[in-house]
């Protein structure tokens, strides 16, 4: 269904100015995006009226969805700036409102395209969406700061990209990711904060301080449905998902909810990692799932006369792909190696991951090239309609 739009308001405040039209007026706000949904404003039916009066003072009024809404500030500079950019404006003034219970119906309504409340998009015959689910097999890999990376680094490329946190009892995403804001609820839908032009969702962001979280597997099982379902990921090119060490019950409540995900496994040289990476990677046998590659992290220290210091030795990351290749019975290629960088853990600690910090440093090259790896990789076509249909003969 369509929103009510801009339309309807330029016929109850229309504009006095000789030369300006409510067309120009439309068309300069189709320009202002709101921060969070990142659709027009006038696309999202959140412009109440707009005019300009003779003296060329132009003025609208911005229905926020929520009345704590955290981006309004920019939301209404934003306004602003759309307005004095129509030629002959000589001031602006932008006045907020907030929808009503029906107008946000209305907009869950059309964000979701008509589609079911609580239904995981990604799991869709038509999704386009590539869903990447990065696992390892013990914690302190770098797997996070990995998952980090990858999503700026494919979301500077242009794709758009979400990370769900899914490591509900280590979460560390948004602290990588710089996210220092709560998530806007608009009714039962829930709209992810945006950092370094990705979406990111996480259970540090509904917990208090730094309080740890006890749950048990079907609690866990219904948050990561939640995280997928009731958020509003928009269309993204990419989803990856910062899966918990080991394979425990998430690992296996990712395969039942979105069957067609793909294991990026990340693990050390070390061989004692190695082995249990192996593991991780091994759980897709049983679920059914492809496993893109493996990606080793931590592989050697440059040191200043440009030789290499392998602290935590060497191959395992090599051995873990062998291996999985054997057991899988499919290629599981070394996606690549990332060497130890300071500017890597400096990213981490200050909320800008080292692909857009420094990336010409060793760790943001390897990463980058990973990333570009995966941003040219089709979606394949497993549990996908071909369009097909039987005909008589």
């Amino acid at each position: 269904m369509e929103t009510t739009g801009l339309a309807p308001s330029i016929e109850t405040m229309p504009s006095t100015h000789p030369t300006i039209t409510d067309e120009m007026l439309r068309e300069a706000l189709s320009t202002v995006q709101d921060p969070e949904i990142r659709k027009p404003i006038t696309e999202l039916g959140m412009v109440e009226d707009a005019g300009v009066d003779a003296s060329g003072h132009a003025t609208a009024t911005i229905l926020l969805t929520v009345s704590g809404c955290p981006m309004k500030e920019t939301l209404t500079t934003d306004t602003e700036k759309a307005l004095r950019s129509i030629d002959g404006v000589t001031a602006a003034t932008v006045t907020l409102g907030v929808m009503t219970d029906e107008q946000r119906a209305e907009l869950r309504n059309h964000l979701r395209g008509g589609q079911a409340e609580r239904e995981v998009p990604f799991a869709q015959p038509g999704s386009l969406t590539r869903v990447y689910a990065v696992a390892s097999g013990k914690g302190g890999v770098g797997k996070s700061s990995i998952t980090a990376n990858l999503a700026a680094s494919l979301a500077d490329q242009g794709l758009k990209v979400g990370v769900v946190d899914a490591d509900i009892y280590g979460f560390s995403i948004p602290r990588m990711l710089g996210v220092t804001r709560q998530p806007t609820q608009v009714d039962e839908m829930i709209l992810p904060p945006v950092a370094h032009e990705v979406k990111v969702i996480s259970i540090g962001m509904f917990v208090p301080g730094n309080q740890p979280v006890v749950w048990r597997g079907p609690m866990l099982h219904r948050a990561l449905q939640q995280f997928l379902a009731d958020v509003f990921w928009g269309d993204l090119d990419v989803l990856l998902l910062d899966l918990p060490p080991g394979t425990g019950d998430i690992a296996i409540s990712v395969a039942q909810l979105i069957p067609t995900s793909e294991l990026l496994v990340v693990t050390t040289p070390q061989m004692a990692a190695a082995e249990v990476a192996e593991r991780a990677g091994s759980i897709a046998a049983q679920t059914h799932q492809r496993i893109v590659g493996v990606i080793e992290n931590m592989s050697w220290l440059e040191l200043p006369d440009g030789t290499r210091q392998e602290l935590f030795g060497a191959g395992g990351g090599k051995t873990v792909s062998e291996s999985l290749t054997r057991t899988i019975g499919a290629e599981v290629p070394l996606l690549g190696q990332v060497p130890i960088d300071v500017t890597l853990r400096e990213g981490a600690d200050t909320g800008t991951p080292v692909v857009l910090g420094h990336p010409d440093s060793p760790a943001a090259v390897a990463i980058r090239g990973i990333a570009k790896g995966l941003a040219t990789r089709s979606r394949g076509l497993a549990g996908r309609s071909l369009g097909l249909s039987p005909t008589g003969r």
